[in-house]
Formats: C-alpha cells, sequence, structure tokens
C-alpha cells in the first residue's frame, strides 16, 4: 500500500472505479466538475458506462434505470444541482432502488457560489422530494475518509436498497491530500438483485419497477415497509466520532471540513487549561443521537459550529433534549471560520447560546 497525493475530486472518482460502479450519469457544476471529468476517463478505460447527460434532472432518471437493471451506479452533483435531481432521489427511494450521490456544497441558496459551504445540510438529511423516504448521509472530514466512506457507500445502497449521498463541501472537493487508494473496508454480504429489470432467473413473470401506489391500503403499507427498513438503518450505520468528550466542560458538535477546524480550537483551548472535546458526526442521516449521552452531567455547554446559519443545529437540539445550554457559531456564504473564532466563541459561549 502507498499513499498518493491527489485532489478530492479525483479521489472520489478513483473511489467509485475501485468500489465497482458500473455506470455514472451527470451533469457539470462547480465545484464537482472534476468528478465527472476524471470519471468519463476511469470508468471508460473499464469498459463501463459514462453519460453526461443534457441535464440533472436527465441523469437522475438515467441513476433510476440502471439502478432497476441492477447496475451499480451513481451521480454527482453540486447544491442547485442536487435540488433539481430531488424528485428523482424520491423516486429511487420509493421504488427501493440502490444508488450513490455525490453533493459537493456551495454556497447559497439560489445560485450563491462556487465558495465552500454547509448550507445544503436540510437539503441532504430532510430531503426535497415527496413523502415519507430517508437518504443515508455520510459527511466525510478528509480525502482519505472520503474514499472510505465511497467504496463503502456502495456496499450500505445495495444492503438497504437505498440512495445513498456522500455530502462534501468545497474545500474537501478542491483540496489535495495523500490518499490510500488501497485500504481495504470491511465488505459485505450483498444479496443477488432478483428485483433487477434483467430477466427472470431467479422466478418466473416480470420484474416491474414502479414508485406508484393509486390503492390507498397498499401505498401505506409500502410506507410502513420503508419505515422498518430505515429503523434498521439507524441501529447498524450510525457513524460518529468522540474526542474527550467524557471529562470535557464544553462539547463542540461539528462535521466535515469545519470538524477539522475545531480540532485546531480544541488544541488551542486544551493549552489554556480548558476541558473541550468534540462529536464529530460522520452520519448524518442516521443522526448520532445516542453519542450526546455521553456528555458529562458537568458540562457547561454544547457549541454547534458549521458553515451554515444553524441546520445541524436543529439536530443537536433534539439530540440535547434540553439538558445543556447550547450555543452556535457559524459562517455562512463560503466564508470559512478560522480556528480563533471557534475559540472565541467558547471563551464567550453565553453570547452564543441559541433561545429556544
Amino acid at each position: 500500500m502507498s499513499k498518493v497525493l491527489m485532489k478530492g475530486n479525483e479521489a472520489i472518482a478513483l473511489a467509485a472505479v475501485a468500489a465497482g460502479c458500473d455506470a455514472f450519469f451527470g451533469y457539470p457544476i462547480t465545484p464537482q466538475n472534476e468528478i465527472p471529468e476524471y470519471l468519463s476517463k476511469y470508468l471508460t478505460e473499464k469498459g463501463r458506462v459514462f453519460v453526461q447527460a443534457e441535464s440533472e434532472v436527465a441523469a437522475i432518471n438515467m441513476v433510476y434505470g440502471a439502478a432497476g437493471a441492477g447496475a451499480r451506479v451513481m451521480t454527482s452533483s453540486s447544491s442547485v444541482g442536487i435540488a433539481l435531481k430531488q424528485e428523482g432521489i424520491s423516486y429511487l427511494a420509493g421504488a427501493e432502488l440502490p444508488c450513490v450521490i455525490v453533493s459537493v456544497m456551495r454556497a447559497g441558496p439560489g445560485l450563491g457560489g462556487i465558495q465552500p459551504s454547509q448550507g445544503d445540510y436540510f437539503q441532504a438529511t430532510r430531503g426535497g422530494g415527496n413523502g415519507d423516504y430517508h437518504t443515508i448521509v455520510f459527511a466525510p472530514e478528509s480525502i482519505q475518509e472520503t474514499v472510505d466512506l465511497m467504496k463503502e457507500a456502495f456496499d450500505v445502497a445495495d444492503t438497504y436498497r437505498n440512495p445513498v449521498m456522500i455530502l462534501a463541501d468545497g474545500l474537501i472537493g478542491q483540496m489535495m491530500e495523500s490518499v490510500d487508494m488501497d485500504k481495504p473496508i470491511k465488505k459485505r454480504d450483498i444479496k443477488p438483485k432478483t428485483y433487477a429489470t434483467t430477466g427472470t432467473d431467479f422466478h418466473e413473470g416480470r420484474n416491474i419497477i414502479n414508485s406508484l401506489g393509486l390503492d390507498p391500503v397498499f401505498q401505506e403499507n409500502h410506507n410502513k415497509d420503508l419505515q422498518k427498513k430505515y429503523q434498521e438503518v439507524m441501529k447498524h450505520e450510525v457513524k460518529v466520532e468522540m474526542i474527550d468528550v467524557e471529562d470535557a466542560d464544553y462539547v463542540i458538535v461539528a462535521y466535515g471540513t469545519v470538524a477539522r477546524i475545531a480540532r485546531s480550537a480544541i488544541e488551542v483551548l486544551r493549552e489554556k487549561g480548558m476541558k473541550v472535546g468534540m462529536i464529530r458526526p460522520i452520519s448524518l442521516w442516521p443522526y448520532p443521537r445516542k453519542a450526546f449521552n455521553a456528555i458529562p452531567k458537568t458540562c457547561k455547554g454544547i457549541l454547534v459550529t458549521e458553515m451554515s446559519m444553524g441546520q445541524m443545529l436543529e439536530d443537536v437540539l433534539i439530540s440535547n433534549q434540553g439538558r445543556f445550554k447550547v450555543g452556535f457559531y457559524g459562517r455562512a456564504g463560503g466564508m470559512v471560520p478560522e480556528p480563533e473564532e471557534i475559540v472565541d466563541a467558547i471563551l464567550n459561549f453565553e453570547d452564543k447560546v441559541v433561545d429556544i
């Protein structure tokens, strides 16, 4: 195993190929353009499928078709592009079709700017499509973790027959780090795709893939079945990193790039004699709510920090259940916080407490 210096978006593309991605359908938008650019080379070299669709809407419906045929398939986009794909994502969830969606966030709302942001947390974890559905969402903080989660995401999608999103920001997509592309991950036992529209090897008759349910009894039962699946996801797919929480006077909650910045802030605060820990959610859905039970009763407060105006904040408030004071410090519009800003937010915690 050897490490190679590479850009985040290139690493994402290579990880998808290594995970056995059969097909990619997408449409260019900054700051994720290198993903389809690299996949147009890497996938076709291996005789697999790459299509630059005529739009984001077309791309996600191509994903639906390929997933229905049993292929390992993915798409990637950013913010406004993911917004256009939301109807198709709801269709995929409703039809129980697996796929991987990479969202490299940019600033918004609207067209916004191409600078990094975490303003799509609601879009990813709540979903902009219709109905009672969930997308499984993983949020890496480094390129290595992005690669590892990309490889795992295809197995998770196949295991639960559900869309899986890798949620990163423009910094992770554009920065360069050394990556071990050969780092192994735990492989899962994936069941044969007997639902695929590729013939009748497993049964007689046709396979029909559809998310339409005009019979309300059928549709309600289908929704109940989906909820049972989501309960299994919540049992088995929660991912979280706990850093010095057990004796912390203050706990920072951050994900992705901001968690990297918070690590530096924690070092500075500990040098000042302050016991500060961090809860870093890696799965944003399912959210690691039980992790907050590890916060000691002596804790003086929780600081949520993110590159948004306060979106993950809502999940923290739900997880906290009113036990500790919760403060918030956020930057938006493509502004990236400095470690000193997070240090200052902890030192002036009472000024950051949210009124709920």
